[in-house]
């Protein structure tokens, strides 16, 4: 839907510009909402790399980056809380969009300055208890009382809700007493043009990486917080003993510190030349994941992943790759034990672990590239297609007057 209208929104994350979930993940649902309303766009990133607000133009988009440097931290958000209400004050914005509940937070105190403010929450997910779950953050700590305080605060004064996974809106109830009638659902979504067959399997890299005979898994992400460590490395080991010595390769797309991985390749035993870490600028993303043969989601196993959105499982379906798994992570987990699509790790152990890799192999054994991409491409065009994003938005902004 269309609108003519034009508007003031103020786009609230607490992520770096540069960072994967605001270029591939923020980024692109901005593009969508521009195109269905017409408006001046406000985005808030953060930086640890001035201690003065920076307010630049990125495009279309006012690209406002928030200090991190100052000490105590609280303060620190203390006086960008200040300058936003400052800033939104000024500029006229009256509907506050974030992403994620601690960014909801933030627009939630916008709103207490200015009751007419529109606060829409985009991406809701457990963060709190799911910090508490991955055991980072401690239920007595001033992070996690402030942060639950704050979620239900934002939950209640909320006019509309994006959420990321279906059941968010029980939880709510569940957690936090309260009844929220008026949600969507959107998952992270994909670019199904940049995440495509022609990204699978590039020869040049392929001869670059000496891939050609290999089995090779590939992760694009973090370790610890909420994803496994140690029990990814140990699958990895687990991977190499069942492919062979010098036919198993993981590729991991991350900025992680190279001593970080030789301390745990050390550590299980894993050989070196079976570890190929990499770095590579966004655009490139796709076709260095499409190197791989199957890939890894390395969720922590914890109650509240239930209602999350994992961004990679969408773009690891739309290159065709089967995924390992742990249970009950969104419904992504319910999708691919369907559709045949990847491997549940039942249980974090050698048997949990040989059970999926021996799945895996019943996947991707005798079969061509081609014939896997061709199985599994079909769950991001279903599940994380850029058109659901399109529908929920054209529907709250049209709500919206």
């Amino acid at each position: 839907m269309i609108s003519n209208k034009t508007r003031r929104v103020l786009f609230i994350t607490q992520w770096r510009y540069n960072d994967a979930l605001i270029q591939t993940y923020t980024l692109p649902y901005i593009r969508i909402i521009r195109n269905i309303t017409p408006g001046y766009f406000y985005l808030i990133a953060v930086s640890d790399r001035s201690e003065k607000i920076k307010i630049s133009k990125r495009g279309n988009i006012a690209l406002i980056e928030l200090p991190l440097r100052r000490k105590p931290l609280l303060l620190q958000w203390l006086l960008n809380i200040i300058a936003l209400v400052r800033i939104s004050t000024k500029k006229n914005i009256p509907i506050v969009h974030t992403f994620c509940t601690p960014a909801g937070a933030i627009g939630a105190l916008l709103k207490m300055m200015n009751k007419k403010r529109v606060l829409v929450l985009d991406s809701v997910e457990p963060h709190a208890e799911s910090m508490v779950e991955s055991k980072t953050w401690s239920t007595s700590g001033i992070k996690f009382k402030l942060l639950w305080y704050m979620e239900k605060k934002q939950f209640k004064m909320a006019d509309r809700f994006i959420m990321a996974a279906e059941g968010m809106d029980k939880y709510i109830l569940n957690k936090y007493g309260v009844t929220v009638k008026d949600f969507s659902t959107k998952p992270a979504c994909v670019d199904l043009n940049e995440f495509s067959f022609g990204k699978i399997q590039n020869p040049d890299l392929m001869a670059k990486y000496n891939l050609a005979d290999k089995v090779t898994c590939v992760y694009a992400g973090k370790f610890g917080g909420f994803y496994m460590e140690d029990e990814v490395f140990v699958f990895m080991k687990k991977c190499e003993d069942f492919w062979g010595s010098g036919k198993f390769r993981f590729l991991i797309l991350s900025n992680i510190d190279d001593e970080y991985v030789k301390q745990k390749v050390k550590k299980t035993g894993l050989s070196k030349e079976a570890v190929l870490r990499l770095f590579v600028p966004h655009k490139d993303v796709p076709e260095y994941m499409g190197l791989a043969d199957f890939a890894i989601c390395p969720f922590k196993p914890i109650p509240s992943k239930r209602y999350a959105t994992p961004i990679k499982n969408g773009e690891y379906w739309a290159l065709g790759l089967p995924v390992v798994i742990t249970p009950n992570i969104s419904n992504d987990s319910e999708v691919i034990e369907k559709h045949n699509a990847g491997a549940i790790v039942e249980t974090l152990d050698d048997k949990g672990y040989m059970k999926a890799i021996e799945k895996i192999d019943s996947i991707i054994s005798g079969k061509s590239r081609a014939e896997i991409y061709a199985q599994i491409r079909p769950l991001a065009e279903k599940y994380r297609n850029f058109t659901i994003a399109e529908k929920v938005y054209g529907e709250v902004y049209a709500s919206l007057g």
